[in-house]
Order: structure tokens, then C-alpha cells, then sequence
């Protein structure tokens, strides 16, 4: 019943499509370099009229940047969206989306003034009814169009600078398939050449929060699309595994019987044909991902090379992962050491937090066991399993954030590689997020992940961590101060009895050597990371 109710849901929506909102994929609105469509509530301009927003410049960050790409003005994601938009809606309030017409991440109702926080589960602890749910909106948004976005199919250049648009409808799940890659590809430096050491989501600061946002995104899409607004993408918590444990036809797909590399049959997944996975191809012809069918999804796990991926992560991988204090370190590229965003990446070794891109570990081993198409960066989000591995991967993020609580200045604010610094906006996001904007818990974006909602006792001491860790290394002062308090205290002690005595009692004009009540509510305690 479930299956026939998604399709005929699929019937009844009208097409509409991906990456570049829509109604901005026009002659007008690239010439203008504005993109400040009318929401449909009052039809003006970013709700203007309503409060909701208004049209605006768009501010870029003036920080410098890292060595990692020393060229300017050859790739239209520099200094994103300006190439292609220098005017976009600016929402006020909780409003958010390309026309302010949506709420921001947490929030929903009317006016978009209802807190919410809804809750990832684990995969396995789902319900058969809502595993199956699952897997039906996976199939639904590779089957239905987008509504609200469209793709880019060629560059700026190759669109005459705005007069001659390049678009293309895609489908929902193929959307972010698109999104991913375009925000990994290489730089086309035009005849044969390319510039690779390049990425706007991977190998840098930005690598957590820009999967983040583009989870969040996933998940209101599906939510768009099915009518179900409480859906929340699950996890797969892949710690000490010793094999892929969602690999099977109940789940995310087998084994073909006589192809290994191919799925089996008897998934809806075998069905499925994936997009931008040929970037050599696209780098001799100077050219897009135009998000045509390439076959289907390859996937052989487990039969990867060991000598790069020995097994999949284990609990004290991660354990040792989430001890480290620094978010980034050195160049901020996958060369940093003892750093928490490039050890969760998976560049640096998860026991030393040493950088070693020969070897894959944490988030990078699963993509690399999996040895299909989730073992190449551009084209990875094509296996659906990208979309759970993802999401427990963020949840590590999220407990490291909840250990150390860092402030946002902990995200560096210059020198990072290009478009990862903390004010740039992310790409190929429109309506415009800025990667600081999600170095923050989750639930202040509205959502959880139902093995966080830990005991008080736990979140006692995930809360305390900081603060010993801190108290570890000055503890010989601690002590020495204690001795010497004892001793100044028990002096004091001894004068006041003895001027007591001597005395006979103690005026009522005298105070107590104590912090008065209402001073000693104003003494804070601060952990600067």
C-alpha cells in the first residue's frame, strides 16, 4: 500500500527541477545577476512586503585564503554565487530559502516561530514499516523531479556569460548527487588542463559543516516531496563492524549472484543508474556533468586494497578521534596533524592523529571499502548507503562539539583553503549558507541522534571533560596552591581566635572574610579552547 501510495504520488506532482533555483535559471535573472524571486505568500520579492526578507547585496568575505589554489577568476565557485549572482534574497527572523519562503533549520509553523527537534535513529532500530518507508522515499526522489532546482550544464563562459543559459531538470536524489560533485570537481584551466587540488567540501575545515547542511537539505527535500514532515534520515553505525552489515537486499541493497561488483536483483537499488562518476572524461572535453545515465551502482565490499584500508573503523578509532582539542591545524588541508576534522576525515592515522594520505581511515575507509561507486569522491553520494554513513559521521561531529564545546572563533576564520574559510558561503548552496553558521549543536538546527539522548549522568560528564582536561595540566599548581591556602587559612584561623579571646566576642560592624552573596554570583568560569 505504501509503494502504491508513493507512486501515485509520484504521478500527481508536476515536474520541476535541481541546483540553481528555478525560477533564477533565466536570460534576465543571469544578466541582472539577481536572484530574488517573489514568494508565492504576497508575490514580492523575497516576501518583502510581508517581512519575510528583501532583496540584497550580497556581502563575500575579504579574508585571505590558503596556498592550496593559486589562480583567480578562472572557476565560477570562487567568491560563490557571484559569478553567476551578486543579489540574493536576505531573510529576516527564523525565515530562510531562496524566496524566504521556507523556515530555518529547527524551526516551522506559520510565522516559523515553533522550535523543533526531531530525531535521527540508528537504522537497525527501526520498525520494518519504517524501514521500508525509508527505502520507498529513496526510490521516490531518484523517480520524481525536482521542483524547485535546476542544473548547470555548462560553465559561465559556456553560457555566453549569462545570455545563453545551460540548465537541466534532474531528479531529487540525483539533485544532491549533482551537488556533490560539483562542489568536488576539478577546475577546467581550459585546452586539456585542470586543476585538482581543489575542493569546496572535502580535505578542509569546511568538510563537517558543509555535510551537514547538505544532509539537512536531503532531508527537507524528502520531506517536501513525500509529505512527511517528521522524516529524519537514519544512521548506520558502522563501529567495529567486520562487515557491511546494510549490504543485503532487506536493507541497502546485496550482492549480485554472479557479478559481484553489480547488486543483487532482488533490490530496488540494481534498478538505479548513476551520474557524474566520469571526470576524466569531463576534463578532456573542457566540460559539465550533465547528469546523463552511466550504468548502474558498482559496489564490491569488503574486497578493497587492504593495504590502504585494513578494516573498517573500530569504537577506539573514534574514541581517540573525539580526544583531540584542535578542530584544525596547520595548512587545514589533509596534510594536518592532530586534527580532529582531518582524523574524522580520514587522512590522518585515527591512534596518532598523524597525517598519512596513503592510508583511509574513519569516514574515508568506509567510502574506500565499499570499492564501487562510493570510492570515488565525485561521484560517491550515488550508493545510497552515502546518505547513512554520512549521517553517523555528522553524529561524531556532534559529539565532539558537545565534549569541547568550542566557541565559534575555534573555526578559522582565514587562510584555509578556497571556500572554506568561516564566512564563505558554501557551495553550490542557494539560498546562501555560511560554513560557520553550522559549527553549532545540532539541536540548535533541530535535530538529534537518538544514541545522544544520553543519560544526565553521561551528559555530566561529557560536560566536565573540558574542564579536567584543563585542570590535568596545571594540577601542580592546584596543589601548591591548596598547601599554601591551608596555610594562610590556618594562620587566619588562629589570629581571629586569638583576637577573639582577647576581645570577648566580634562587633556586629565586622563582615566575615567571605565574597558577599551577590558578588559571588557574578564569578564565571571559562574554558577557552
Amino acid at each position: 500500500m505504501l509503494l502504491f501510495a508513493l507512486g501515485f504520488l509520484l504521478v500527481i506532482l508536476q515536474p520541476s527541477t535541481g541546483q540553481f533555483p528555478r525560477v533564477c535559471a533565466n536570460v534576465q535573472s543571469l544578466l541582472s545577476k539577481e536572484c530574488c524571486p517573489p514568494w508565492d505568500g504576497d508575490g514580492s520579492p523575497c516576501g518583502e512586503l510581508s517581512g519575510r526578507g528583501s532583496c540584497q547585496n550580497i556581502l563575500l568575505s575579504q579574508a585571505p585564503l590558503g596556498p592550496q589554489f593559486p589562480f583567480s577568476g578562472v572557476d565560477d565557485r570562487e567568491d560563490w554565487p557571484s559569478v553567476f549572482y551578486n543579489r540574493t534574497c536576505r531573510c529576516e527572523g527564523n525565515f530562510m530559502g531562496f524566496s524566504c519562503g521556507e523556515c530555518k533549520f529547527g524551526f516551522s509553523g506559520l510565522n516559523c516561530t515553533e522550535r523543533q527537534v526531531k530525531i535521527r535513529r540508528n537504522i537497525f532500530q527501526l520498525t520494518a514499516s519504517e524501514k521500508n518507508k525509508f527505502l520507498a522515499y529513496l526510490n521516490l526522489a531518484k523517480n520524481i523531479p525536482s521542483q524547485d532546482y535546476v542544473i548547470a550544464t555548462g560553465t559561465y563562459a559556456q553560457m555566453n556569460n549569462g545570455s545563453n543559459p545551460m540548465f537541466r531538470d534532474i531528479n531529487v536524489y540525483d539533485l544532491f548527487v549533482w551537488m556533490h560533485y560539483y562542489a568536488s570537481r576539478d577546475t577546467l584551466l581550459g585546452g586539456s588542463n585542470v586543476w585538482r587540488d581543489i575542493d569546496f567540501a572535502h580535505e578542509a575545515p569546511g568538510f563537517l559543516p558543509w555535510h551537514r547542511v547538505f544532509l539537512l537539505t536531503w532531508e527537507r527535500q524528502i520531506q517536501k516531496i513525500t509529505g512527511d514532515e517528521n522524516f529524519t534520515i537514519p544512521y548506520w553505525d558502522w563501529r567495529d563492524a567486520e562487515d557491511c552489515e546494510v549490504c543485503n537486499d532487506e536493507y541497502m541493497g546485496g550482492r549480485h549472484p554472479t557479478d559481484p561488483n553489480l547488486l543483487s536483483p532482488a533490490s530496488i537499488f540494481s534498478s538505479w543508474q548513476v551520474i557524474c562518476t566520469r571526470s576524466e572524461e569531463y576534463n578532456s572535453q573542457q566540460a559539465l556533468c550533465s547528469a546523463t545515465n552511466e550504468g548502474p551502482i558498482r559496489r564490491n565490499p569488503g574486497n578493497n586494497d587492504k593495504s590502504r584500508t585494513p578494516r573498517l573503523p573500530s569504537s577506539a578509532d573514534v574514541e581517540f578521534c573525539l580526544s583531540l582539542t584542535q578542530y584544525e591545524s596547520g595548512p587545514m588541508d589533509k596534510m594536518a596533524n592532530y586534527s580532529f576534522r582531518n582524523t574524522l576525515e580520514g587522512f590522518a592515522d585515527p591512534q596518532t592523529a598523524i597525517s598519512n594520505p596513503a592510508q583511509s581511515g574513519l569516514h574515508n575507509a568506509l567510502h574506500i571499502y565499499m570499492n564501487g561507486s562510493m570510492s570515488q569522491v565525485q561521484g560517491s553520494a550515488n550508493d545510497p548507503i552515502f546518505v547513512i554513513h554520512h549521517a553517523f559521521v555528522d553524529s561524531i561531529f556532534e559529539r565532539w562539539l558537545r565534549r569541547h564545546r568550542p566557541m565559534l572563533e575555534v573555526y578559522p576564520a582565514a587562510n584555509a583553503p578556497i571556500g572554506h574559510n568561516r564566512e564563505n558561503y558554501m557551495v553550490p548552496f542557494i539560498p546562501l549558507y555560511r560554513n560557520g553558521e553550522f559549527f553549532k549543536p545540532s539541536r540548535e538546527l533541530g535535530y538529534d541522534y537518538e544514541y545522544l539522548q544520553e543519560p544526565a549522568l553521561q551528559s555530566f560528564q561529557d560536560f566536565l571533560t573540558p574542564y579536567l582536561q584543563q585542570a590535568r595540566q596545571i594540577w601542580a599548581w592546584l596543589v601548591g596552591a591548596a598547601v599554601f591556602g591551608g596555610i594562610v587559612t590556618s594562620v587566619l584561623t588562629g589570629l581571629i581566635r586569638a583576637c577573639q579571646k582577647k576581645k570577648g566576642g566580634t562587633s556586629s560592624e565586622i563582615q566575615p572574610l567571605l565574597i558577599e552573596s551577590e558578588d559571588y554570583n557574578n564569578i564565571t568560569y571559562q574554558s577557552n579552547f
